[in-house]
Protein backbone atom coordinates (compact mmCIF):
# COMPACT_ATOMS: atom_id res chain seq x y z
CA UNK A 1 0.00 0.00 0.00
CA UNK A 2 1.27 3.28 -0.67
CA UNK A 3 2.49 5.50 2.09
CA UNK A 4 -0.36 7.60 3.71
CA UNK A 5 1.23 11.45 2.70
CA UNK A 6 1.14 10.31 -0.58
CA UNK A 7 -1.98 8.72 -0.93
CA UNK A 8 -3.37 12.37 0.57
CA UNK A 9 -1.53 13.73 -2.93
CA UNK A 10 -3.27 11.66 -4.97
CA UNK A 11 -6.38 12.37 -3.31
CA UNK A 12 -6.15 15.95 -3.19
CA UNK A 13 -6.21 15.54 -7.20
CA UNK A 14 -9.02 18.50 -8.60
CA UNK A 15 -10.59 18.25 -5.20
CA UNK A 16 -12.34 21.25 -4.07
CA UNK A 17 -12.49 20.74 -0.26
CA UNK A 18 -12.08 18.59 2.02
CA UNK A 19 -13.51 18.52 5.31
CA UNK A 20 -11.06 18.08 7.58
CA UNK A 21 -8.25 17.24 6.00
CA UNK A 22 -5.90 16.42 9.12
CA UNK A 23 -8.61 13.57 10.16
CA UNK A 24 -8.38 12.22 6.55
CA UNK A 25 -4.57 11.74 6.85
CA UNK A 26 -5.04 10.29 10.45
CA UNK A 27 -7.54 7.59 8.97
CA UNK A 28 -5.40 7.35 5.98
CA UNK A 29 -2.28 6.06 8.93
CA UNK A 30 -4.51 3.83 10.44
CA UNK A 31 -5.52 2.12 7.34
CA UNK A 32 -2.20 1.94 6.67
CA UNK A 33 -0.59 0.34 10.19
CA UNK A 34 -3.78 -2.00 10.41
CA UNK A 35 -4.02 -2.79 6.55
CA UNK A 36 -7.86 -2.62 7.01
CA UNK A 37 -9.02 -0.01 3.81
CA UNK A 38 -11.30 2.70 4.68
CA UNK A 39 -14.95 2.80 3.25
CA UNK A 40 -15.51 5.07 1.08
CA UNK A 41 -18.68 5.81 0.21
CA UNK A 42 -20.66 7.91 -2.59
CA UNK A 43 -24.73 7.52 -2.99
CA UNK A 44 -26.34 8.31 -6.74
CA UNK A 45 -30.36 8.70 -6.76
CA UNK A 46 -30.98 6.86 -10.14
CA UNK A 47 -33.22 9.93 -11.68
CA UNK A 48 -31.23 10.07 -14.58
CA UNK A 49 -29.69 7.42 -15.76
CA UNK A 50 -27.86 8.63 -18.86
CA UNK A 51 -24.33 9.73 -17.67
CA UNK A 52 -22.17 12.46 -19.04
CA UNK A 53 -18.14 12.90 -18.47
CA UNK A 54 -19.89 15.49 -15.52
CA UNK A 55 -21.01 12.73 -13.51
CA UNK A 56 -17.48 10.99 -13.82
CA UNK A 57 -15.80 13.03 -11.95
CA UNK A 58 -16.76 11.63 -8.92
CA UNK A 59 -16.77 7.89 -10.04
CA UNK A 60 -13.15 8.54 -11.34
CA UNK A 61 -12.12 9.50 -7.32
CA UNK A 62 -13.73 6.60 -6.18
CA UNK A 63 -11.34 4.49 -8.55
CA UNK A 64 -8.71 6.37 -7.17
CA UNK A 65 -9.78 5.28 -3.98
CA UNK A 66 -9.71 1.52 -5.27
CA UNK A 67 -6.81 1.79 -7.00
CA UNK A 68 -5.27 2.88 -3.33
CA UNK A 69 -6.42 -0.41 -1.99
CA UNK A 70 -9.37 1.22 0.00
CA UNK A 71 -13.46 0.04 -0.32
CA UNK A 72 -15.67 1.76 -2.46
CA UNK A 73 -19.00 1.39 -1.92
CA UNK A 74 -21.31 3.13 -4.86
CA UNK A 75 -24.62 3.56 -2.86
CA UNK A 76 -28.06 3.60 -5.07
CA UNK A 77 -30.67 5.67 -3.05
CA UNK A 78 -33.86 3.49 -4.54
CA UNK A 79 -35.20 4.69 -0.95
CA UNK A 80 -34.31 8.49 -1.60
CA UNK A 81 -34.70 8.63 -5.26
CA UNK A 82 -38.66 8.43 -4.30
CA UNK A 83 -38.25 11.45 -2.25
CA UNK A 84 -36.21 12.88 -4.93
CA UNK A 85 -33.08 15.27 -3.65
CA UNK A 86 -33.99 19.10 -3.44
CA UNK A 87 -30.82 19.72 -3.93
CA UNK A 88 -31.03 22.96 -6.10
CA UNK A 89 -34.66 22.82 -6.56
CA UNK A 90 -37.09 25.94 -6.77
CA UNK A 91 -39.90 23.61 -6.07
CA UNK A 92 -40.94 20.50 -5.03
CA UNK A 93 -39.42 17.75 -7.22
CA UNK A 94 -42.23 14.75 -8.55
CA UNK A 95 -41.34 11.56 -6.65
CA UNK A 96 -40.36 8.34 -8.96
CA UNK A 97 -42.52 5.30 -8.41
CA UNK A 98 -40.05 2.41 -7.17
CA UNK A 99 -39.93 0.80 -10.46
CA UNK A 100 -38.70 3.82 -12.21
CA UNK A 101 -36.11 4.07 -9.89
CA UNK A 102 -35.16 0.14 -9.81
CA UNK A 103 -35.46 0.32 -13.59
CA UNK A 104 -32.84 3.44 -13.60
CA UNK A 105 -30.82 1.37 -10.72
CA UNK A 106 -29.95 -0.77 -13.64
CA UNK A 107 -29.01 1.43 -16.03
CA UNK A 108 -26.61 2.85 -13.48
CA UNK A 109 -25.30 -0.14 -12.62
CA UNK A 110 -23.99 -1.06 -16.86
CA UNK A 111 -22.74 2.08 -16.71
CA UNK A 112 -20.64 2.59 -13.99
CA UNK A 113 -18.87 -0.09 -14.17
CA UNK A 114 -16.94 1.07 -17.44
CA UNK A 115 -14.95 3.21 -14.94
CA UNK A 116 -14.95 1.68 -11.67
CA UNK A 117 -13.53 -1.95 -11.32
CA UNK A 118 -17.32 -4.19 -10.84
CA UNK A 119 -15.00 -6.84 -8.84
CA UNK A 120 -13.87 -4.48 -6.15
CA UNK A 121 -16.75 -2.26 -5.97
CA UNK A 122 -19.94 -2.76 -3.55
CA UNK A 123 -23.54 -1.81 -4.91
CA UNK A 124 -25.83 -1.21 -2.22
CA UNK A 125 -29.42 0.12 -1.80
CA UNK A 126 -30.39 1.96 1.09
CA UNK A 127 -34.12 1.18 1.34
CA UNK A 128 -31.69 -1.98 2.61
CA UNK A 129 -31.82 -0.30 5.82
CA UNK A 130 -34.28 2.79 5.38
CA UNK A 131 -37.38 1.01 4.33
CA UNK A 132 -37.16 -0.85 7.87
CA UNK A 133 -37.35 2.06 9.69
CA UNK A 134 -40.68 2.09 12.14
CA UNK A 135 -42.34 5.54 12.76
CA UNK A 136 -40.64 5.46 16.11
CA UNK A 137 -36.97 5.39 14.75
CA UNK A 138 -38.13 7.91 11.99
CA UNK A 139 -39.11 10.83 14.88
CA UNK A 140 -35.86 9.64 16.86
CA UNK A 141 -34.15 10.81 13.66
CA UNK A 142 -36.22 13.63 13.12
CA UNK A 143 -34.72 14.84 16.66
CA UNK A 144 -31.41 15.01 15.60
CA UNK A 145 -32.22 18.02 13.41
CA UNK A 146 -33.35 21.36 13.76
CA UNK A 147 -35.85 22.84 11.31
CA UNK A 148 -33.48 26.56 11.97
CA UNK A 149 -30.58 24.20 10.54
CA UNK A 150 -32.31 22.72 7.45
CA UNK A 151 -33.07 26.36 6.85
CA UNK A 152 -29.82 27.10 6.48
CA UNK A 153 -29.30 25.51 3.19
CA UNK A 154 -29.63 28.28 0.20
CA UNK A 155 -32.41 26.49 -1.94
CA UNK A 156 -34.53 25.90 0.92
CA UNK A 157 -34.07 29.67 2.48
CA UNK A 158 -34.93 30.84 -0.69
CA UNK A 159 -38.22 29.12 -1.13
CA UNK A 160 -39.23 29.79 2.09
CA UNK A 161 -38.20 33.84 1.77
CA UNK A 162 -40.36 33.80 -1.42
CA UNK A 163 -43.28 31.69 -0.37
CA UNK A 164 -42.77 28.67 -2.39
CA UNK A 165 -44.09 25.35 -0.43
CA UNK A 166 -41.56 22.98 1.16
CA UNK A 167 -42.84 19.18 1.94
CA UNK A 168 -41.67 18.12 4.81
CA UNK A 169 -40.78 14.93 3.28
CA UNK A 170 -37.81 17.16 1.94
CA UNK A 171 -36.55 17.74 5.01
CA UNK A 172 -36.26 14.06 5.62
CA UNK A 173 -34.14 13.92 2.09
CA UNK A 174 -30.70 15.55 4.14
CA UNK A 175 -31.44 13.14 7.30
CA UNK A 176 -32.13 9.76 5.27
CA UNK A 177 -28.99 10.16 3.24
CA UNK A 178 -27.08 11.15 6.46
CA UNK A 179 -28.47 7.94 7.76
CA UNK A 180 -27.03 6.18 5.24
CA UNK A 181 -23.35 7.46 5.89
CA UNK A 182 -24.64 5.69 9.27
CA UNK A 183 -25.73 2.59 8.42
CA UNK A 184 -23.15 2.21 6.14
CA UNK A 185 -20.22 3.08 9.13
CA UNK A 186 -18.50 5.42 6.40
CA UNK A 187 -15.11 6.43 6.41
CA UNK A 188 -15.17 9.27 4.17
CA UNK A 189 -18.37 10.29 1.62
CA UNK A 190 -17.63 12.02 -1.96
CA UNK A 191 -20.05 14.37 -3.48
CA UNK A 192 -19.97 17.23 -5.79
CA UNK A 193 -19.91 20.80 -3.98
CA UNK A 194 -23.81 20.85 -4.34
CA UNK A 195 -24.21 17.95 -2.08
CA UNK A 196 -22.02 19.74 0.43
CA UNK A 197 -25.02 20.43 3.06
CA UNK A 198 -25.90 16.76 2.59
CA UNK A 199 -22.84 15.04 3.45
CA UNK A 200 -22.08 17.21 6.13
CA UNK A 201 -25.47 16.24 7.86
CA UNK A 202 -23.95 12.54 7.80
CA UNK A 203 -21.13 13.87 9.39
CA UNK A 204 -23.26 15.41 12.13
CA UNK A 205 -25.79 12.15 12.32
CA UNK A 206 -22.57 10.02 12.50
CA UNK A 207 -21.58 11.92 16.06
CA UNK A 208 -25.31 11.95 17.28
CA UNK A 209 -25.11 7.98 16.32
CA UNK A 210 -21.80 7.38 18.47
CA UNK A 211 -19.74 6.39 15.38
CA UNK A 212 -16.82 8.68 13.67
CA UNK A 213 -17.94 11.37 12.01
CA UNK A 214 -16.84 10.39 8.12
CA UNK A 215 -14.50 12.99 6.20
CA UNK A 216 -16.26 14.74 3.27
CA UNK A 217 -14.85 15.17 0.21
CA UNK A 218 -16.51 17.68 -2.48
CA UNK A 219 -15.51 17.42 -6.26
CA UNK A 220 -16.16 20.14 -8.83
CA UNK A 221 -19.40 20.67 -11.22
CA UNK A 222 -17.72 19.67 -14.43
CA UNK A 223 -17.92 22.54 -17.02
CA UNK A 224 -19.32 21.44 -20.27
CA UNK A 225 -18.13 21.76 -23.43
CA UNK A 226 -18.87 25.64 -23.43
CA UNK A 227 -16.51 26.64 -20.63
CA UNK A 228 -19.22 28.68 -19.15
CA UNK A 229 -22.03 26.38 -17.92
CA UNK A 230 -22.22 23.18 -15.64
CA UNK A 231 -22.27 19.99 -17.90
CA UNK A 232 -26.14 19.59 -18.67
CA UNK A 233 -28.07 17.26 -21.55
CA UNK A 234 -30.74 20.24 -21.03
CA UNK A 235 -28.17 23.05 -22.14
CA UNK A 236 -26.23 20.60 -24.65
CA UNK A 237 -22.96 21.09 -23.80
CA UNK A 238 -22.49 17.12 -22.53
CA UNK A 239 -20.34 14.47 -23.74
CA UNK A 240 -22.31 11.07 -23.00
CA UNK A 241 -20.58 8.10 -22.10
CA UNK A 242 -22.29 5.88 -24.44
CA UNK A 243 -22.13 7.72 -27.11
CA UNK A 244 -20.96 6.78 -30.68
CA UNK A 245 -16.46 6.81 -30.49
CA UNK A 246 -16.68 9.56 -32.94
CA UNK A 247 -19.32 12.00 -31.44
CA UNK A 248 -17.13 11.23 -27.95
CA UNK A 249 -14.31 11.86 -29.58
CA UNK A 250 -15.39 15.40 -32.18
CA UNK A 251 -17.14 16.77 -28.83
CA UNK A 252 -13.88 16.94 -27.22
CA UNK A 253 -11.44 18.19 -29.69
CA UNK A 254 -14.47 21.28 -29.73
CA UNK A 255 -13.27 22.18 -26.07
CA UNK A 256 -10.93 25.74 -25.42
CA UNK A 257 -6.95 24.58 -24.91
CA UNK A 258 -7.67 26.08 -20.94
CA UNK A 259 -10.80 23.72 -20.74
CA UNK A 260 -8.75 20.75 -21.99
CA UNK A 261 -6.35 20.86 -18.97
CA UNK A 262 -9.03 21.14 -16.85
CA UNK A 263 -10.64 18.27 -18.46
CA UNK A 264 -6.98 16.36 -18.12
CA UNK A 265 -6.89 16.98 -14.16
CA UNK A 266 -10.35 16.24 -13.33
CA UNK A 267 -11.18 13.28 -16.13
CA UNK A 268 -7.34 11.76 -17.16
CA UNK A 269 -5.54 8.79 -15.70
CA UNK A 270 -2.67 10.52 -16.34
CA UNK A 271 -0.59 10.87 -12.79
CA UNK A 272 0.58 14.10 -11.33
CA UNK A 273 3.68 14.27 -12.51
CA UNK A 274 2.67 13.45 -15.81
CA UNK A 275 0.24 16.24 -15.89
CA UNK A 276 2.33 18.93 -14.72
CA UNK A 277 5.14 17.91 -17.45
CA UNK A 278 2.28 18.26 -20.18
CA UNK A 279 1.15 21.91 -18.36
CA UNK A 280 4.92 23.05 -18.62
CA UNK A 281 5.21 21.12 -22.32
CA UNK A 282 2.29 23.11 -23.62
CA UNK A 283 3.58 26.33 -22.10
CA UNK A 284 6.80 25.86 -23.42
CA UNK A 285 5.44 25.12 -26.96
CA UNK A 286 7.29 21.82 -26.62
CA UNK A 287 3.79 20.45 -27.03
CA UNK A 288 1.17 21.49 -29.11
CA UNK A 289 -2.15 21.74 -27.31
CA UNK A 290 -4.18 20.30 -30.69
CA UNK A 291 -1.94 17.23 -30.13
CA UNK A 292 -2.63 16.87 -26.48
CA UNK A 293 -6.48 17.30 -26.94
CA UNK A 294 -6.23 14.22 -29.60
CA UNK A 295 -4.57 12.40 -26.68
CA UNK A 296 -7.05 13.00 -24.31
CA UNK A 297 -10.14 12.43 -26.97
CA UNK A 298 -8.17 8.90 -27.63
CA UNK A 299 -7.97 8.22 -23.78
CA UNK A 300 -11.61 9.57 -22.95
CA UNK A 301 -13.07 6.96 -25.71
CA UNK A 302 -10.68 3.91 -25.02
CA UNK A 303 -12.02 4.35 -21.67
CA UNK A 304 -15.59 3.79 -22.64
CA UNK A 305 -14.77 1.48 -25.12
CA UNK A 306 -11.63 -0.20 -26.58
CA UNK A 307 -8.12 0.94 -28.42
CA UNK A 308 -9.06 0.00 -31.70
CA UNK A 309 -12.48 2.19 -31.17
CA UNK A 310 -10.39 4.81 -29.83
CA UNK A 311 -8.40 4.52 -32.90
CA UNK A 312 -10.56 4.66 -35.48
CA UNK A 313 -12.41 7.89 -34.25
CA UNK A 314 -9.15 9.66 -34.29
CA UNK A 315 -8.70 8.50 -37.92
CA UNK A 316 -12.28 9.44 -38.34
CA UNK A 317 -11.72 12.87 -37.07
CA UNK A 318 -7.99 13.79 -39.05
CA UNK A 319 -10.17 12.43 -42.27
CA UNK A 320 -13.04 14.52 -42.06
CA UNK A 321 -11.74 17.44 -40.28
CA UNK A 322 -8.40 17.68 -40.75
CA UNK A 323 -8.94 17.29 -44.92
CA UNK A 324 -12.73 18.89 -44.90
CA UNK A 325 -14.56 15.60 -46.21
CA UNK A 326 -17.69 14.21 -45.43
CA UNK A 327 -17.73 11.06 -42.93
CA UNK A 328 -18.44 7.40 -45.24
CA UNK A 329 -21.62 6.36 -43.07
CA UNK A 330 -23.63 9.11 -42.01
CA UNK A 331 -27.41 8.84 -40.85
CA UNK A 332 -30.26 8.98 -43.61
CA UNK A 333 -33.54 10.56 -43.77
CA UNK A 334 -35.96 10.55 -46.50
CA UNK A 335 -38.35 13.55 -46.50
CA UNK A 336 -41.83 12.62 -48.13
CA UNK A 337 -43.10 15.56 -47.60
CA UNK A 338 -42.34 19.31 -46.57
CA UNK A 339 -41.09 19.35 -43.25
CA UNK A 340 -39.16 21.99 -40.97
CA UNK A 341 -35.62 21.31 -40.48
CA UNK A 342 -35.91 21.96 -36.86
CA UNK A 343 -38.20 18.76 -36.88
CA UNK A 344 -36.12 16.66 -39.04
CA UNK A 345 -33.11 17.35 -36.54
CA UNK A 346 -34.87 16.64 -33.57
CA UNK A 347 -37.06 13.51 -35.39
CA UNK A 348 -33.35 11.78 -35.82
CA UNK A 349 -31.53 12.90 -32.71
CA UNK A 350 -28.96 14.77 -34.30
CA UNK A 351 -30.06 17.36 -31.60
CA UNK A 352 -31.50 16.82 -28.17
CA UNK A 353 -33.98 19.24 -28.16
CA UNK A 354 -35.81 21.84 -31.14
CA UNK A 355 -34.42 24.54 -28.80
CA UNK A 356 -31.28 23.69 -29.49
CA UNK A 357 -31.46 23.18 -33.10
CA UNK A 358 -33.02 26.88 -33.25
CA UNK A 359 -30.04 28.11 -31.19
CA UNK A 360 -27.28 26.00 -33.32
CA UNK A 361 -29.44 27.92 -36.42
CA UNK A 362 -29.25 31.44 -34.97
CA UNK A 363 -25.55 30.28 -34.08
CA UNK A 364 -24.83 30.06 -38.30
CA UNK A 365 -23.60 26.54 -36.77
CA UNK A 366 -25.87 24.78 -39.59
CA UNK A 367 -24.93 24.08 -43.26
CA UNK A 368 -26.68 22.28 -46.37
CA UNK A 369 -24.65 21.59 -49.04
CA UNK A 370 -22.15 24.51 -47.77
CA UNK A 371 -24.62 26.87 -47.29
CA UNK A 372 -25.38 28.35 -43.67
CA UNK A 373 -29.16 28.27 -42.66
CA UNK A 374 -30.43 31.35 -40.79
CA UNK A 375 -33.88 30.80 -40.72
CA UNK A 376 -35.48 29.08 -37.61
CA UNK A 377 -38.11 28.21 -39.64
CA UNK A 378 -36.44 26.87 -42.68
CA UNK A 379 -38.12 24.13 -44.42
CA UNK A 380 -36.98 20.91 -46.37
CA UNK A 381 -38.65 20.09 -49.91
CA UNK A 382 -38.80 16.57 -50.71
CA UNK A 383 -37.14 15.62 -54.21
CA UNK A 384 -33.59 16.50 -53.60
CA UNK A 385 -30.78 14.39 -52.04
CA UNK A 386 -28.76 16.93 -49.99
CA UNK A 387 -26.50 16.78 -46.72
CA UNK A 388 -26.47 18.86 -43.68
CA UNK A 389 -23.95 19.80 -41.85
CA UNK A 390 -24.79 20.21 -38.22
CA UNK A 391 -21.86 22.35 -36.26
CA UNK A 392 -18.16 20.89 -36.71
CA UNK A 393 -19.17 16.88 -36.20
CA UNK A 394 -22.74 15.84 -37.51
CA UNK A 395 -23.88 15.42 -40.75
CA UNK A 396 -27.06 13.99 -42.25
CA UNK A 397 -28.18 12.60 -45.65
CA UNK A 398 -31.32 14.11 -46.52
CA UNK A 399 -32.82 11.82 -49.53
Amino acid sequence: MIAPVEQLKIIKRGVVEIIQEDELLEKLKESFLTGKPLRIKAGFDPTAPDLHLGHTVLLNKMRQFQELGHEVIFLIGDFTGMIGDPTGKSETRKALTKEQVLKNAETYKDQVFKILDSKKTIVDFNSRWLEPLTAKDMIFLAAKYTVARMLERDDFAKRYESGKPIGIHEFMYPLLQGYDSVALKADVELGGTDQKFNLLVGRELQREYGQRPQTVITMPLLEGLDGVNKMSKSLGNYVGITEPPQEIFGKLMSISDELMLRYYELLSELSLEDFEKLKEDIKTGKKHPFEAKKELAMEIVKRFYNYDEAKKAREEFERVFSRHEIPENIPEYEVKEEKSLVDILFDTSIVASKSEAKRLIQQKAIEINGEKILDINFKVMPGKECTVKVGKRKFLRLK
